[in-house]
């Protein structure tokens, strides 16, 4: 019942989505609130594709050892949302528990979409614990019953405020927090974690104009999601006889040896390394996420407008490029 037509304006944020369901790219979305953090992260399950017989399996399996299968749907084939509170414990993300340890968000979330909303919230050894599942794909929890390993290939979704009254913005004064509070505020969110987040994206506070706007709806889900299913299967068929099969996963010493950019399209990203922009991990991750963005505009390479527009989802800083996937096809 969700759909993305209902998003009011946020381009680069439902562009951000949009790559993110494509390549499978974990986002971070930050604003203040009410400008459309949770309705965009609702959104994102539907555009992905939906499972195949073997995802379904794993996804089924999972839920059913969690006892919440639904009812009357011995087969889950769409891809699961799970939204767990700022409150929940490292055991409730990660999994365990008393006796035979019980799956936690990570792994219920499997094949489909975690969404953290308010991630600072969250406490800190909380979030750590999602820096295993994130490179591995799987937990492993260690009981006096016994040693279980879940699956955990997850998309996650991290959306916060600004700063704890969710006013801060270089626009406007409205935020009545001390910096010194900013900075705590926004320090809960580790170096670490946020390095494994392809995608950052800043969130507007929705205006006047656009809310009240009439005919100014954006693209509907299943224009996006047509486009989702079409970028992953060129990607699956440039990765044929791999063990990938989207982007995100490819490891970076792949990328730069055997999927190259059109030559001297990553040249403004290799600056970005030199100033310290970007780690050597976010280089191959603007990398990542421009074949997401070719696969999405239909090209054999990414080029230089390809590889602009995925540095400005990584740092947020303008790049001179069109926003949305429909006007750059």
């Amino acid at each position: 019942g969700h759909d993305l037509a209902d998003v009011v304006g946020q381009t680069s944020a439902r562009t951000a989505v949009e790559v993110a369901a494509a390549g499978g790219h974990h986002l971070f979305l930050e604003g203040p609130p009410g400008a459309g953090k949770t309705m965009l992260a609702e959104r994102l399950p539907a555009i992905l594709p939906r499972l195949g017989r073997q995802e379904s399996l794993e996804v089924t399996a999972v839920h059913s050892v969690a006892g919440l299968l639904p009812p009357g749907k011995p087969l889950i084939d769409v891809a699961p949302y799970c939204a767990p509170h700022h409150s929940a414990t490292m055991q409730a993300l990660v999994g365990g528990g008393q006796g035979i340890a019980r799956p936690g968000a990570v792994s219920l979330s499997h094949r489909g979409v975690l969404f953290l909303d308010e991630t600072p919230e969250f406490s800190s050894q909380a979030l750590d614990a999602l820096r295993q599942p994130l490179e591995a794909g799987h937990v492993v929890i260690a009981r006096s019953a016994g040693v279980v390993r879940f699956p955990a290939k997850f998309l996650m979704v991290l959306a916060a405020n600004p700063c704890p009254c969710g006013r801060f913005s270089q626009r406007d004064d409205l935020c009545e927090c001390p910096p010194s509070a900013i900075r705590r505020y926004q320090a809960r969110l580790s170096g670490p974690l946020l390095d494994r987040v392809d995608l950052r994206v800043e969130v507007d506070r929705i205006t006047r104009t656009e809310l009240t706007a009439v005919g100014a709806r954006g693209e509907s889900t299943a224009t996006v999601a047509d486009r989702v299913r079409a970028a992953r299967e060129r990607a699956v068929e440039r990765l044929t006889g791999t063990p990938w099969c989207t982007n995100s996963e490819v490891p970076g010493r792949e990328l730069r040896s055997r999927w190259y950019a059109v030559p001297g399209a990553m040249d403004e990203a290799e600056r970005n390394l030199e100033r310290g922009v970007l780690t050597a991990r976010g280089l191959d991750r603007v990398l990542r996420v421009a074949w997401t963005v070719a696969d999405l505009v239909g090209h054999d390479r990414p080029d230089a407008t390809d590889v602009a527009l995925a540095l400005q989802l990584r740092t947020g800083v303008p790049r001179g490029v069109p926003m949305a996937i429909g006007a750059l096809t």
